[in-house]
């Protein structure tokens, strides 16, 4: 039996629409490349008909392996639930709202040969996003970068080639809460960036990944990728603790040699106010890492899959 040579991976959520062009347009790249591929769509709990269309595509394309997770367990670990199923040398990642054009694959496949390099992430040379959308995303990127003492791509999202090992480096990380743009680099290896074309959504909505589950997936990526925060509320504490000495000796030589009274409890109130802050503060973000740490060392699975369907049979 011939190897594998690509597997695609793609988490499926609120597509309905877009899933028989995806399916077809991935087929035909990889159809230019090798006749051994594998296609792998997991469906995130979608609210809509995504699965059952994904099973009829199935039946129609021997190459497509569809995954239906137990629950909404978000991108990242859809994700992570394709790759743990992907066997092929190379494996590739996209999202399935088309922005992240399949015909883009044979040009990051064909490269990566070319150079001899170990993975490639596709830069996205001009956004097909709103401007809000690009902003944040770009603010986003810099502070993670500051956080994590890391560059940081913004043009860079789920859209990578990587060699089979990359991923396994990444599984053996071991890691509860997962970003891939930020493991990818810390694993290392030999990865390449490469300019490509970044397409509107085709079926003219809005990406279902609301402004909330970006917020929430900065936040837990931050906290999860960098003990940062902790080093800057201690550089926080420490210059106020100089600041309120500094002030404190200044009031006390005033008193001694006879100047300015301070009668005492506005100020003292201020101090109060601001110490309590940082305090309560500082130990509200050391309990989110513990309650992180505590998650981890749990070592519950971060995807449960229900179903695995191909060629409209039941695997799992």
């Amino acid at each position: 039996m011939d190897k594998m040579l690509i597997s695609v991976v793609s988490p499926v959520y609120r597509a309905e629409n877009l899933l028989p062009k995806l399916v077809k347009r991935i087929s035909e790249e990889l159809e230019a490349i090798t006749p051994h591929y594998e296609i792998i769509l997991v469906e995130d709990s979608s609210p809509d008909r995504s699965w059952e269309i994904m099973q009829d595509l199935a039946k129609q394309y021997p190459k497509l392996k569809v995954v239906k997770l137990a629950r909404n367990f978000g991108q990242q670990y859809a994700l992570a639930a394709g790759l743990s199923l992907a066997q092929g040398e190379w494996v590739a990642t996209m999202d399935c709202d088309l922005q992240d054009d399949p015909t883009e694959l044979v040009k990051m496949y064909r490269f990566a040969m070319e150079t001899g390099c170990d993975g490639v992430l596709a830069s996205r040379s001009e956004r097909q996003d709103d401007w809000l959308k690009k902003t944040a995303s770009k603010q986003f990127y810099k502070l993670l970068s500051y956080l994590t003492d890391s560059k940081i791509d913004p043009s860079i999202a789920n859209f990578y080639l990587c060699k089979a090992k990359v991923f396994k480096a990444i599984e053996a990380m071991g890691d509860y809460y997962r970003y891939l743009p930020v493991m990818i680099r810390w694993v290392g290896f030999d990865i390449r960036v490469l300019e490509i074309n970044h397409a509107a959504r085709e079926d003219g909505l809005k990406s279902s990944y609301s402004f909330k589950k970006r917020l929430k997936l900065a936040y837990e990526t931050i906290l999860s990728f960098s003990e940062k925060p902790l080093r800057i509320m201690i550089s926080l504490g420490l210059t106020l603790s100089g600041i309120a000495f500094a002030l404190g000796l200044v009031l006390t030589v005033s008193y001694l040699f006879g100047g300015f009274k301070v009668p005492g409890w506005a100020s003292l109130f201020i101090a109060l106010s601001v110490y309590s802050g940082i305090i309560i503060s500082t130990l509200g973000l050391v309990g989110v890492y513990v309650g992180k740490t505590f998650e981890t060392v749990k070592r519950r699975p971060t995807f449960i899959i229900n179903r695995i369907v191909q060629n409209g049979e039941d695997i799992i």
